[in-house]
Order: structure tokens, then C-alpha cells, then sequence
């Protein structure tokens, strides 16, 4: 695997690496030419008896372990032909591990001499209390006769000391990838800096070169963190550039201006208002007026703690709107939270929003609900009256995207709960206006700061910490089912007493039960020979002749018809019923003050953040909330802990950036909308805040200086192949 050939980023690896090994890589690791090689960066680093710890090894785990033989022996197989080799390495940290070989392999027991040391890779099983590689890939270091000092320079040959352990695949373990690494760094030039000299000098980066090279075979640690430090910029820079140009350009776009109106609908609904806004609500309105009042459209991300009034704060914005004579759309994530807003918005506008009816306001305008399940007269109704112009508030699912609803003059689009809703499907309402429209963004899943600044960049942030009076404290409790079952039975005895005070209660739960895992599941994890998750059409009727015995019941999921789940919800609200069994379309915008429980089973199948919005059901009236975890995960398991995590505490932006660690951060770009791999292999949202901000600074000097980086056409090109096409959309809409 040797070549004279000089290497470019665009070079075919087959010209380098030789066909065969050229097509494992493309075919096991999307790997096509020398720069997708150089840069598939390692994972982690190996250094001889400090980092590989073979007693901490795990069972079921895929490992490359640098380990020196010990002893060999070959015996007879007793249940086929054929002798077992098995071999005894270990490291420096003492631990042992069992190689075992099956067939006749003689050669294997010549080359896995006593003393020498070698890397193998494989996965970590178990047999009589030992911990084996069954017939693992391997390559052996030195010839094993010239001493220590041949395998120290061996390693120092392989990888500068510090032996890189690469992303792998069965077919191309790490070992192969290192090799083709070095055959294609011998002869490689590489590309032209991207990064501006004043840029390099200012923030101390060294060379693409030299990163490149010392990330691959670093000559020592410092020079690796350099390497390290220098790539991680690139990609932060990358996506900052992509952002401020985004925001810059978005800007420039016409839009009409919707100042608000003296004496109008919004000062009518303030007057009314049965509540004073808390001060950070009247802080953020003051923000969003003010950008609606601009001949350019807003892009502003509205933030906020669960029950902390953002839909109000959204609602005097779309009167606003409404007062300049446009319309106001607001994109729900589920007919239940479509219907819901509805609901909330007659009872808090009353008259105002009666226009055409007996007893409605001067100045009333209307308030349609636009949702797939409508009857066909109904439904034309409706659209007749968005289209007319006399529907001034729009609310709806996604039925709001497809043709045939047309508006009169959209001017503000709200989106809530957009991590729900696809790229596609908010554009699709954007377009609906005959100029781009006002786009507000709402989430009540706090973002940790390197997120808004990274996937939410384009957009002003504003957030609501501050929750309105009157709602109540909400404690939280594990209950360890498996445990302590005496836990549980206290726990269904605490909700009857709940309802016997006159309150109400949610029990919620995975799976619905029926067919395959809806949308609104959360991902089935690889259940290690666990149960199925419990399911509400399960769940209720035990609960119903069980714990619950007595209690009036009502169960609650999305492959409900629209008319039953609107009648459920409608029953739990008037407080026909006592406690609710459902999914998770309960997680978002259910408002039901007089509920105070609410019980969680299998939460350890949730996510942090799909907790934190679920618990944010109860504890919406004046009595104090209870949420309980119900778990067998068990004590000390990653699960438990973060489970442990929610429920020490109710500050959504700590349990943010919780979930950003225990999700490993995965794709936050959103790559795996077109299921590509990411560009971005190094960056941490997580650990590299400090770089992310000052890349953000960088990009804002440059971008003001040179808005389409027309005097930087290597850094041009950097940033189209780092930020492809699809993913800057994406980041542009989000």
C-alpha cells in the first residue's frame, strides 16, 4: 500500500491506497478521496499503559486495546474439530484479557509470541468470569527481537507515540485506516489556508497544514490540542459565517411594517386582561413591537420556561398585526395544542374575537381553526374567512400548509414548539405571503447558549425566565417500581388523594398499544431484553380495576379521531374526568389549572427535556404540583441519574444543558434531516462555548467588511464544504 503519487484533497483514494482497500473505505465509511480521508479524524488517542486501562473494559463493548502477550495455549476443541488457540495479554494498568482463536492456526501462535505488545480491536465478551476478544483483528508492533526499544519505536513510527484510534468499521478497523492515513499524508499538499492571515494571527491558529498532519500522527500532545483547537475553529467559523451572512441578507428583505395602532384591538385586550404581564413579558413585547414596526421581516426565537406566558406574549403580537391590517398564523405541533390555543384565545379575547356575531366589539376581528380533521363544510367556512381577510388569527397543524388556504395578508407567522416541525413545513407557511412575513419561533425546551448561538444564530433571541403569579411550586420524586414496589402503591395512593381534595391527575405513558410506535413516541431504545414499554391502552384498564378502582378515567393518544380527542380533553378540562392516560400529546401547550399529579411510567424511556415539558402540566393553578418518575432503571445506571437529574430540579436551562451532555450532542445542525453525515467532526456545543463566541465575533467583523467573502475565496469555498447547501437552509430556517 505504497505510492509516489502526490495527493490533493480531490485525489481518488483507489490512486493511492489501491483499489480494493479503496472500496472498503467508500463502502463502510463514505470515505471517496484523500481529503474525506484526512479528514475522518480520530476518535480518541492510545498511549501505552496511561490511557488503555484493560480493567476497565465493559462487556457488549467494541474496543481497540494496546496490550502486551503474555502466555499462549492450544488445546482441543471438544464440540468440533480443531484446536482453541487462546492467548493472554495485559497493559500496564494489570488487567488481563483472553484472546481465543478457533481452527487450526498455527501461524497465529508464531506471531503472537510472549513480549510482544500489539493493538487489537473486538468486542468485549465474558466466559467463566473472564473477559475475552473472541478471534479479534490485531496488528503486532516491533519483530519481538530486538527489545522494548524496537516496539517504542515502532509505536513512535505508528502514530508520533500518541496511537490514533479512528471511527471504524468491522471491514476497516482502525488499524487499516491508520495506514492508509500515512500512505496518503507521505505524498499529500494541502489545500490553500482558508483562514484570513490577520485571522490566524490574532487568534494564534497554526497552519491547515500542520493541523492536519498533527491530528493524524501528533508529535505530542500540545502540538495535538493545537491541531485540535485549529479544526475545531474552522467548523465553528464555518457555521458562524454561514449564520451572520444569513442574518445580514435576511435583513435587506422588504417587508411590511406593522406598527401598532393607538386604541386599537391590542390596547382593547390589555384593558381586559384578567392579570397584570410580568415585567420580563412586557420587556419582550416591547422587543417584538419594536421589530414589527421595521420594514423588514423579524426573525426573533421566543424562549421560555414552561407556563412562563410566552403564548400571550405571541398573542399581543398578532394583534398588533392584526391592528395594521394583516393576519397572524400560528403553526401547532398537534390538533390537541391547536384546539387548546384556540380555546384560550375566545375565553381571553371574548368579544374582540367575535366580528360578524351579536355582542362582539367595535374592532373584533375573528379567530378560525384551521385543522385536518374538519368537516368539509366546516372547513370551507373557515377558509373563506382567512381568505376574506376576515379571520385575523389563524390557528392550525400543519393543515395550514397545503393548498387551498390562502390568506388575505399574512404578516406574522408563529411557530410553537418548532423543534416539532420539519424544515419544509415552516417554509412552506413563510410562502404563503405575497412578501416574506414577521417569523416568531417559540419553545418552552431552553436552549443551552452555544445552541441558540449556533443552530438559532439567525435569529434575535429573547427569552422568559420570569413564570406569571399564581402558579405553584412542582416537587419531583424517583419511584424505583423495581426497588422498592411499595414505592409505586404509595404513589397511586397519592394521587387518590389528590383527587379526593378535588384535583386531577395525568399518568403518562411510551407507547400507545396499538400497531407500530407513532410519531409522537419517543425512540425505542435497544431494549437489552427489557420489557416493551408500557402502553396507555394497557395501562388504563389495569389501572381502572386496579390502583384507580373507582376513579373516572380517560385515555388520550394521537391516533385518536380529532372529534374524540377534542371531547377528552374538553371532558378533563370541565372536570368530568379524574385522571387522563396518555402519551406524549399531553407534553406541550395542555393547560388544565385544577390537575396537580402528574405520574410518569417507564420515564426512564423519555428524554430530559420531554420531561421537564411534561411535568410542566401540573402545578399551573394555585395548589403546589407533584410529578413522580416511575423507574426500573436501576440505582447508579446512566438512566437513573439523569432521572435523579430532573428531578432535583425545575430550572429548564440546567436540565438543557444536561440533555445536551447525555444526548452526546449527536447532530445538533440537523444533518440527519437528509441523511448525510456531518461536516462538523470536532466542535462541541458543550466544552467549546468560548470558541463558538469568539468565532461569532470574527464573523461579524468580516462579514460587516466583506458580506460575501468575495476578497476570501479559499474561506468561501471552506465554508460551502463545511456548510453544505442543505444544511445552511436549514440553519437559515430554523
Amino acid at each position: 500500500m505504497t505510492t509516489s503519487e502526490p495527493a490533493t484533497v480531490d485525489t481518488p483514494l483507489k490512486k493511492l491506497v489501491g483499489e480494493k482497500t479503496a472500496k472498503a473505505l467508500a463502502a463502510h465509511l463514505d470515505l471517496h478521496t484523500a481529503g474525506d480521508l484526512v479528514y475522518h479524524f480520530p476518535r480518541r488517542y492510545d498511549e501505552r499503559g496511561e490511557h488503555t486501562d484493560i480493567r476497565s473494559l465493559d462487556v457488549g463493548e467494541q474496543v481497540t486495546v494496546l496490550a502486551q502477550v503474555q502466555k499462549t495455549a492450544v488445546r482441543p476443541m471438544r464440540q468440533r474439530r480443531g484446536n482453541l488457540l487462546e492467548v493472554t495479554v495485559g497493559d500496564d494498568s494489570g488487567g488481563v484479557l483472553t484472546l481465543t482463536f478457533f481452527g487450526n492456526q498455527a501461524w497465529r501462535e508464531r506471531e503472537l509470541r510472549p513480549g510482544r505488545w500489539g493493538l487489537f480491536a473486538g468486542k468485549v465478551t465474558e466466559f467463566r468470569s473472564k473477559r475475552q476478544l473472541n478471534g479479534p483483528e490485531y496488528v503486532m508492533l516491533g519483530d519481538g527481537g530486538d527489545g522494548e526499544a524496537a516496539v517504542d519505536e515502532e509505536v513512535e513510527e505508528f502514530a508520533g507515540a500518541l496511537i490514533p484510534v479512528y471511527p471504524a468499521a468491522a471491514a476497516v478497523p482502525t488499524w487499516v485506516i491508520a495506514r492508509c492515513v500515512r500512505v496518503v499524508l507521505d505524498t499529500f499538499t494541502p489545500p490553500e489556508d482558508p483562514q484570513p492571515a490577520t485571522v490566524r494571527a490574532d487568534r494564534k491558529l497554526v497552519g491547515i497544514g500542520t493541523a492536519l498532519r498533527e491530528i493524524h500522527r501528533p508529535s505530542s500532545k500540545e502540538n495535538l490540542y493545537r491541531a485540535r483547537r485549529r479544526l475545531k475553529w474552522d467548523e465553528a467559523f464555518a457555521v458562524q459565517l454561514t449564520l451572520v451572512q444569513r442574518k445580514l441578507r435576511a435583513a435587506a428583505w422588504p417587508a411590511k411594517a406593522r406598527p401598532p395602532r393607538a386604541g386599537g384591538l391590542l390596547d382593547a385586550f390589555d384593558a381586559r386582561l384578567p392579570y397584570e404581564l410580568t415585567p420580563g413579558q412586557r420587556t419582550v413585547g416591547a422587543e417584538i413591537a419594536a421589530d414589527l414596526t421595521v420594514p423588514h421581516p423579524m426573525h426573533r426565537l421566543l424562549q421560555g420556561e414552561v407556563g412562563s406566558g410566552k403564548t400571550v406574549v405571541a398573542l399581543r403580537a398578532m394583534l398588533q398585526v392584526v391592528d395594521a391590517g394583516g393576519q397572524a398564523a400560528l403553526l401547532a405541533p398537534t390538533e390537541v395544542l391547536a384546539a387548546q390555543h384556540h380555546r384560550g384565545m375566545l375565553d381571553l379575547l371574548g368579544p374582540l374575537a367575535r366580528a360578524g356575531e351579536l355582542g362582539a366589539a367595535d374592532d373584533a376581528t375573528r379567530v378560525e381553526l384551521v385543522t385536518g380533521s374538519l368537516g368539509a363544510a366546516a372547513r370551507r367556512q373557515a377558509l373563506a374567512e382567512v381568505a376574506g381577510g376576515r379571520a385575523g388569527i389563524v390557528l392550525g397543524t400543519h393543515a395550514l400548509l397545503y393548498e387551498g388556504v390562502d390568506f388575505a395578508d399574512l404578516g406574522l407567522v408563529v411557530v410553537d414548539e418548532q423543534h416539532r416541525f420539519g424544515v419544509e413545513q415552516r417554509d412552506a407557511l413563510r410562502s404563503k405571503a405575497d412578501q416574506p412575513p414577521h417569523v416568531l419561533v417559540m419553545t418552552a425546551t431552553p436552549i443551552p447558549r452555544t445552541v441558540a448561538m449556533t443552530v438559532y444564530g439567525d435569529l434575535e433571541t429573547s427569552t422568559l425566565s420570569q413564570l406569571p403569579q399564581g402558579r405553584s411550586p412542582i416537587a419531583s420524586h424517583v419511584v424505583p417500581a423495581a426497588e422498592k414496589p411499595a414505592f409505586l402503591d404509595r404513589a397511586w395512593r397519592r394521587l387518590r388523594e389528590e383527587v379526593a381534595a378535588g384535583h386531577q391527575a395525568y399518568v403518562v405513558c411510551p407507547r400507545i398499544g396499538e400497531g407500530p410506535a407513532s410519531e409522537e413516541e419517543p425512540p425505542r431504545e435497544d431494549d437489552n431484553g427489557r420489557r416493551p414499554p408500557l402502553a396507555v391502552t394497557e395501562v388504563a384498564p389495569l389501572l381502572a380495576e386496579g390502583p384507580l378502582h373507582g376513579l373516572r378515567i380517560g385515555i388520550l393518544h394521537g391516533k385518536l379521531p380529532a372529534d374524540e380527542k377534542d371531547a377528552v380533553m374538553r371532558s378533563f378540562a370541565a372536570g368530568d374526568l379524574d385522571v387522563l392516560v396518555a402519551t406524549t400529546v399531553v407534553e406541550v401547550g395542555v393547560n388544565v389549572p385544577n390537575a396537580t399529579v402528574m405520574i410518569v411510567l417507564d420515564a426512564d424511556r423519555f428524554g430530559v427535556s420531554q420531561l421537564h415539558q411534561l411535568r410542566g402540566r401540573v402545578g399551573r393553578g394555585s395548589a403546589a404540583g407533584l410529578c413522580l418518575l416511575v423507574s426500573e432503571a436501576a440505582e447508579g445506571s446512566s438512566a437513573r441519574e439523569r432521572l435523579d437529574a430532573v428531578a432535583s430540579t425545575t430550572d429548564g436551562f440546567k436540565l438543557a444543558e444536561l440533555d445536551l451532555e447525555q444526548r452526546r450532542e449527536g447532530d445538533v445542525l440537523g444533518a440527519t434531516q437528509s441523511g448525510r453525515r456531518s461536516h462538523l467532526r470536532l466542535l462541541s456545543l458543550l466544552r467549546d462555548a468560548d470558541l463558538i463566541r469568539d468565532a461569532r465575533a470574527e464573523a461579524i467583523a468580516l462579514v460587516e467588511e466583506d458580506p460575501e467573502l468575495e476578497r476570501h475565496p479559499a474561506l468561501a469555498a471552506s465554508v460551502a464544504a463545511l456548510v453544505d447547501e442543505e444544511r445552511a437552509e436549514y440553519l437559515e430556517k430554523g
